[in-house]
C-alpha cells in the first residue's frame, strides 16, 4: 500500500512540508507531493489513482480545500481511501470528529481504520463537509482576500467576511426543491447542505449532521435585519439555532437525499470553501461514498468542540 501524503504549502500560518518530511521519514511506503498551485492536487490524485489498481492512501495535508481537492481526485475510485493531516486555517471536516489533534499524529494516521462516510455531490463536483448558497458563499468568497492581511490571518478572516457581506448579501433570490417537494421559493439569507457539523473555522452549522445516514442537513434562512442578525448569530455560533425560539420565524430545517436550486441569475455556490458559480445546481447526498480514516482519539460524540484547544 503506498501513503501519498498531499501536501499545500500555502496552507495555514506556515509550510508544513518539512515538519511533514521529518515526521515520515524512515517510515516505508511513505511520500510527499507539494501541490503547486489551485486545482493541482485534484489532477496529481486523480492521474495517481488512474495509473494501477495498487491500494493507495491519500493524506490532504493543508485545509478544508486541500481536503476538497483530494476528495475530488478520488471520487470514484475503489482503491483509494483519504486521510487528513490538519494544518490549514479553518480545519472544519475534522471538528466533528472532535477536533484536529488526533490527525496530526501521523503514526496514528498510516495504521488507521476506514470509515464508510457520505460525500455531497454538486452538479459534477464532490463536497465532503458542508455546501452553502447565499450569505455564507459571499462571505467564504471574501474570506480568501481577508487571509492575506496578517491581522486576519486564519479563522479569524471569517469575521470581516461576514461584516462585509452584511452590505449586500442579506436577500438572494433562489427556488429550492428537496426530494421532489418545493421547500421554498424567494429571497433567503443563506442555506446549508451538510455532512459535517462545522463552517467558518467556528460556527457549528449542522450540530445534528451524521456522515453516515445518507442524508444532506439543509438548513434554510429568510433574511432578516442586520441588527436581528448580530443578535442571532451567537446561536449559529454554538449550533443552538435549531432550538433557539428567536430564530423559528426565519428557519427552516430539514433532512433530504437531493436538493435542486434554481438562481435567477448567475450566483455562488460554496462547495468546502471552494467556490462554484452558476444558475442551477443538483446537490445530492451519496452514501458511503468516500473511505476516510480515522486514527485512534478521533470519533464523532455530538458534542461542541473546544474550540481554544484547536487554536493550540
Amino acid at each position: 500500500m503506498r501513503h501519498i501524503f498531499i501536501v499545500n504549502p500555502h496552507s495555514g500560518s506556515q509550510d508544513a512540508t518539512e515538519r511533514i518530511r521529518r515526521e515520515i521519514g524512515g517510515l516505508p511506503d511513505c511520500e510527499i507531493y507539494v501541490t503547486q498551485g489551485p486545482g493541482d492536487a485534484i489532477k496529481y490524485v486523480r492521474e495517481a489513482c488512474r495509473a494501477d489498481d495498487e491500494e493507495k492512501r491519500f493524506y490532504a495535508c493543508g485545509g478544508d480545500g486541500t481536503l476538497n481537492e483530494v476528495v475530488n481526485g478520488t471520487a470514484g475510485c475503489a482503491h483509494a481511501a483519504v486521510g487528513c493531516y490538519p494544518c490549514g486555517s479553518g480545519n472544519d471536516f475534522v471538528k466533528y470528529y472532535g477536533g484536529k489533534k488526533p490527525f496530526l499524529n501521523i503514526r496514528e494516521q498510516l495504521q488507521a481504520p476506514e470509515e464508510a462516510i457520505d460525500l455531497i455531490r454538486v452538479n459534477d463536483r464532490y463536497a465532503v463537509n458542508v455546501v452553502n448558497i447565499g450569505f455564507e458563499a459571499t462571505a467564504a468568497h471574501r474570506m480568501v482576500s481577508f487571509r492575506r492581511i496578517p491581522l486576519f490571518a486564519g479563522p479569524r478572516s471569517y469575521y470581516p467576511a461576514v461584516v462585509t457581506s452584511l452590505v449586500d448579501s442579506i436577500k438572494n433570490p433562489f427556488t429550492l426543491i428537496a426530494d421532489g417537494e418545493k421547500l421554498y421559493d424567494g429571497n433567503i439569507l443563506l442555506c446549508t447542505f451538510a455532512n459535517g457539523s462545522y463552517v467558518g473555522g467556528s460556527f457549528r452549522c449542522a450540530p445534528r449532521a451524521k456522515t453516515n445516514d445518507g442524508l444532506l442537513e439543509v438548513c434554510m434562512v429568510k433574511p432578516l435585519s442586520r441588527l436581528k442578525f448580530a443578535n442571532l448569530i451567537g446561536y449559529y455560533q454554538k449550533g443552538e439555532h435549531l432550538e433557539a425560539a428567536p430564530l423559528k420565524p426565519y428557519l427552516t430545517y430539514r433532512r433530504a437525499k437531493k436538493i435542486e436550486i434554481t438562481a435567477p441569475r448567475e450566483t455562488m455556490i460554496c462547495l468546502d470553501g471552494e467556490i462554484e458559480t452558476g444558475s442551477r445546481f443538483t446537490v445530492e447526498n451519496l452514501p458511503g461514498a468516500l473511505r476516510f480514516l480515522v486514527p485512534r482519539g478521533a470519533g464523532y460524540t455530538g458534542k461542541p468542540v473546544d474550540m481554544a484547544k484547536e487554536k493550540e
